[in-house]
C-alpha cells in the first residue's frame, strides 16, 4: 500500500530557528541510534519513520556507524526514503556524522579529512542520497589538528556533499575554537549536538554561553537518557529495554539507586502537572531557549506519541524548576 502523508502534518509541530540561520528544526527530532539496525524489525523502523513524519517530525539523525552492524540505520533509512518518501526529499533535514570507529584501520576513526570525506561518501551511497543537510563531526579528535577537522567540514559544504556543518560533544573551549575556525574559513559552525537531560547536566556549565554568543543551534541527544528517565527501570530491568537488550549501550550496573531515587521524586512532580515522567523530561530539555530541538530514540509508536505531547507543554514554574533542582542536587 502505497503511503500518504497527512496533509496537516505541518499543523501538528512548532519549529524553531537553528541559531542565527534561516533553517528551521522540529521540537522534536527521530533519532536512529537504535531500533533502525539490522537486528530490528524492518516494518517496525518504517511505522516509526512515517509516524513520525506524519506528525511533522521533519529531521532524521543518523550518524555512520548506526546499527547495529555499523552503517544499517542509514541503509534501513535509505529504503525507506526510496520506496516510501520518495518526492519528499526536500522536506526532510536529514543528518549524519563520522568520529566514531567505522572500520578498521588507521583511516576508520577521528577527525582527519581522509576519514570524515571518506565516511559522508560512504554515507550518502547508503542512504541513495547527492547530500546530507546537516554533517557533523561526532566527537572531538585530540590526536587530530581541529584545523584539519575544520577545513574538512568546510571543503565538504563547497562540494555540495552537505547544507550545513556542526559539532558534537564538544567543550565549551573547543565549540568556540571550532566556531571562530570556521568562520574565519567562511563556513559557520551552524548546530551543536550534546548530550543534555535532568541527570546530566554539564552544558550548562558554560556551552549554552558560546552557543548564544556564536549564534549556533542546538540539539540535545539523550533527553530520557536512554529510558532512565522514563520511569521504566523503577521496579527492575525490562528485557526488551535498552538496559535489557544484548546489544545496548545502557548497562545495568549503571543505572544506580541513588538515579532511581531521583526519577522517583521526580515523578510526583511530572503527575502534578498532568504528565508522565518521560514527557516531563523532554518538556523540561525544551524549555530552554538555547535547544532547538530534542532528539528522541523511539521503539514504539507511543515513545513518539509521548515527546510530541511533551513539546505542546514546555513551560515551568519557578516554584517547579526549584523543586526539580533541588532533588537533582540531593547527593542521598
Amino acid at each position: 500500500m502505497n503511503y500518504l502523508p497527512y496533509d496537516e502534518r505541518y499543523e501538528k509541530m512548532e519549529y524553531r530557528f537553528c541559531g542565527k540561520s534561516g533553517l528551521k528544526l522540529p521540537q522534536i527530532s527521530l533519532g536512529l541510534w537504535h531500533n533502525f539496525g539490522s537486528v530490528d524489525v524492518h516494518e517496525n523502523a518504517r511505522k516509526l519513520i512515517l509516524h513520525a513524519f506524519d506528525n511533522g517530525i521533519t529531521h532524521f539523525d543518523l550518524a555512520n556507524n548506526y546499527g547495529p552492524a555499523f552503517g544499517t540505520a542509514e541503509k534501513t533509512f535509505g529504503r525507506i526514503l526510496k520506496e516510501d518518501l520518495a518526492g519528499r526529499r526536500d522536506e526532510l533535514v536529514i543528518s549524519s556524522k563520522a568520529g566514531y570507529l567505522m572500520w578498521p584501520g588507521p583511516y576508520g576513526n577521528g577527525g582527519s579529512r581522509k576519514y570524515l570525506i571518506a565516511s559522508l561518501d560512504q554515507s550518502l551511497k547508503r542512504m541513495g542520497l547527492e547530500y546530507v543537510d546537516i554533517f557533523y563531526h561526532h566527537r572531538p579528535d585530540p590526536e587530530t589538528p581541529l584545523e584539519e577537522t575544520m577545513m574538512a567540514l568546510d571543503q565538504i559544504v563547497r562540494s555540495g556533499k552537505t547544507l550545513y556543518v556542526g559539532i558534537s560533544s564538544y567543550s565549551p573551549e573547543e565549540t568556540q575554537k571550532a566556531a571562530e575556525v570556521l568562520s574565519n574559513l567562511g563556513t559557520p559552525c551552524r548546530i551543536h549536538q550534546p548530550k543534555y537531560n535532568m541527570l546530566y547536566r554539564d552544558i550548562e556549565k558554560g556551552l549554552f554561553d558560546v552557543l548564544r554568543s556564536k549564534g549556533i543551534g542546538c540539539a540535545v541527544f539523550s533527553p530520557l537518557q536512554q529510558g532512565v528517565l522514563t520511569g521504566k527501570y523503577l521496579n527492575g530491568i525490562p528485557e526488551e529495554s535498552r538496559a535489557g537488550r544484548p546489544e545496548g549501550f545502557l548497562k545495568p550496573e549503571n543505572i544506580t539507586k541513588e538515579m532511581l531515587n531521583k526519577v522517583q521524586a521526580l515523578s510526583k512532580i511530572a503527575e502534578s502537572r498532568g504528565q508522565t515522567m518521560a514527557q516531563m523530561a523532554v518538556s523540561w530539555v525544551l524549555r530552554r531557549p538555547e535547544v532547538t530541538t530534542a532528539i528522541i530514540g523511539a521503539r514504539k509508536v507511543s515513545h513518539i506519541d509521548d515527546a510530541l505531547k511533551a513539546s505542546k507543554n514546555t513551560k515551568f514554574s519557578q516554584e517547579e524548576l526549584k523543586k526539580i533542582d533541588q532533588i537533582l542536587e540531593d547527593k542521598a
